[in-house]
């Protein structure tokens, strides 16, 4: 089976569990509907449930929740959207699972080694107090600046391939390192479940969540859910091995000329602990150099 065959094969998969665990996670109750029945035997929303608030036939929903999509239209979808209380994200998630279940979108196998531009890599060098990294849509380290690469440290380990998804799940060392490990690795698993949807042809990015699930029940128990929420700011809370503890508020950018690559960006609080901590943390970057 080629790439494209395989990967409509694995979007009809997705587009199946992707809708069923959205019903799933509604009781009538959300929705409007009367109360839950003592004897209801059904975890969420029913089927026919779900197809009426769309305002289409139960026929045509199952055919959609199994996944066979011929034909169906914008407006549909955005119903179907509304009807499970999706979000602008999990709605997006969803048109690309449509399209690449339908062969709608071109497949694009992804190339094994992300390249950052020479003029993205000076951009990261001249923000000195800022820590700065670019990831592509499998979580690699692709570009870094000094100070991001000294925060991200214990990440690089001593292979220098840098995987965020790979050492949160697998590596012991990261329940230190990340203070709020939980919600660490639930935006991991996310963002690696969106990017499935965007790219369905990338097989590193399949072979990458094939070892997750084997080495990281943690990982596993994450992946079934189908979240998607992807975080494009908040605050990191970071044990650092060199400086000890740090709270950083981050922004996080796609880059418009490079698709799939984000850039990450973290700051510090003015006159707190943590900016007196990247201070130090930057003289020590700066005196290795």
């Amino acid at each position: 089976m080629g790439d494209g065959a395989h990967a409509r094969t694995q979007m009809r998969r997705q587009v199946r569990d992707f809708l069923t665990s959205r019903r799933a996670r509604l009781t009538p109750g959300d929705v409007g509907l009367p109360a839950v029945n003592a004897n209801r035997r059904v975890k969420g929303l029913r089927r026919e449930e779900a197809a009426a608030l769309a305002g289409i036939s139960v026929e045509y929903y199952i055919r959609l929740e199994r996944g066979d999509a011929r034909g169906v239209s914008e407006s549909v979808l955005q119903a179907v959207s509304r009807a499970l209380c999706l979000d602008e994200t999990e709605h997006v998630h969803l048109l690309d699972l449509i399209r690449a279940g339908g062969g709608i979108r071109p497949c694009r196998p992804a190339t094994a080694a992300a390249v950052l531009r020479p003029s993205v890599q000076r951009i990261l060098d001249s923000m000195t107090t800022t820590p700065a990294l670019v990831l592509n849509g499998r979580l690699d380290i692709v570009g870094a600046n000094a100070l991001g690469r000294a925060l991200y440290q214990p990440v690089y380990g001593t292979c220098g391939n840098a995987n965020m998804a790979r050492f949160i799940f697998t590596d012991p060392g990261a329940r230190t390192f990340w203070r709020d490990w939980g919600m660490i690795a639930d935006d991991t698993a996310n963002a690696l479940r969106a990017q499935s949807g965007r790219n369905p042809c990338d097989r590193l990015l399949t072979g990458l969540t094939d070892e997750l699930a084997a080495h990281s029940p943690e990982f596993t128990s994450r992946w079934a859910r189908h979240d998607v929420h992807v975080m494009r700011t908040g605050t990191r809370r970071i044990e650092h091995p060199l400086v000890g503890s740090l709270t950083l508020p981050f922004e996080s950018t796609p880059l418009a000329a490079d698709p799939g690559q984000t850039l990450l960006m973290y700051s510090a609080t003015p006159g707190s602990a943590s900016q007196d901590a990247l201070h130090i943390m930057a003289s020590w970057t700066t005196s290795h150099r």
